[in-house]
């Protein structure tokens, strides 16, 4: 059930068809070529690449790695940011710091090993292209199968967030925890709502999920503690953006 008291379920079992067959994200899509499905058969490495540690400060007036064009893009109201830097253009490898604005400075909360899509990152995301679009997206809702965990962000539970058996096991519980990340969806909705404003072919569905040690089809992967805490942290009344890229883009 959503925070708000109104329940998601008959929705969110309404509109799982459709979900599945729109989002190029990897919120939950079937299809053949678009979605985590391709990923079935593939073995998690998580720990086997050495990540660069993402550049950090205790207390800096901008956030560390991030230049003007994207900073410029913060909300100012805005004082949690959960920055997602990526090895590079065509790794799905990352690193995601959850950082906190006190006064006019940026502190380095914590940070966390990640995964991104896996062929890397693109200004430009279109559905299927397995690539996570670069961008400052605010994050205004949250759910998954599991029970809330304490969630300050709305939170929507349902069995249908679950993924499909048919998956490989290591990624039966990418979808216990999720944040949808604001791209191309409906804010203040369930994050599995299939609603694509700029439509179809810009894909959707993209959240932060649980880690499954590999490459998603857009989404961002983090361990289930890192989705606990960023859960029990994310506030609304902070107004939480993610400002997501490879490290080159990221700086541009």
């Amino acid at each position: 059930m959503r925070k708000n008291g109104a329940s998601r379920t008959a929705v969110a079992a309404a509109v799982l068809g459709t979900l599945l067959a729109l989002t190029s994200g990897c919120g939950g899509a079937h299809q053949g070529g678009t979605g985590d499905r391709a990923d079935g058969g593939e073995k998690g490495a998580a720990g086997s690449v050495a990540l660069t540690r993402p550049p950090t400060a205790d207390r800096t007036r901008t956030i560390p790695g991030i230049g003007d064009r994207l900073h410029g893009r913060i909300p100012a109201d805005s004082r949690q940011v959960v920055a997602v830097y990526g090895v590079s253009r065509n790794s799905a490898d990352a690193t995601a710091v959850l950082f906190t604005r006190h006064g006019s400075a940026w502190e380095r909360t914590r940070g966390w090993s990640a995964h991104n899509g896996k062929n890397g990152w693109t200004a430009d995301h279109h559905e299927g292209d397995r690539r996570s679009p670069i961008g400052v997206f605010t994050l205004s809702d949250a759910g998954g199968v599991l029970a809330d965990p304490g969630a300050r962000l709305p939170y929507t539970r349902d069995a249908s967030f679950a993924a499909p058996r048919e998956w490989a096991k290591s990624h039966w519980h990418d979808f216990d925890y999720v944040i949808a990340i604001d791209y191309n969806r409906v804010r203040g909705t369930a994050p599995d709502d299939p609603t694509r404003p700029q439509g179809d072919a810009k894909g959707g569905g993209i959240w932060l999920h649980m880690d499954h040690g590999s490459g998603t089809s857009a989404c961002i992967s983090v361990s289930e503690s890192a989705m606990r805490y960023l859960l029990r942290t994310l506030d609304p009344a902070l107004h939480p953006v993610m400002v997501m890229g490879d490290r080159a883009g990221l700086r541009a």
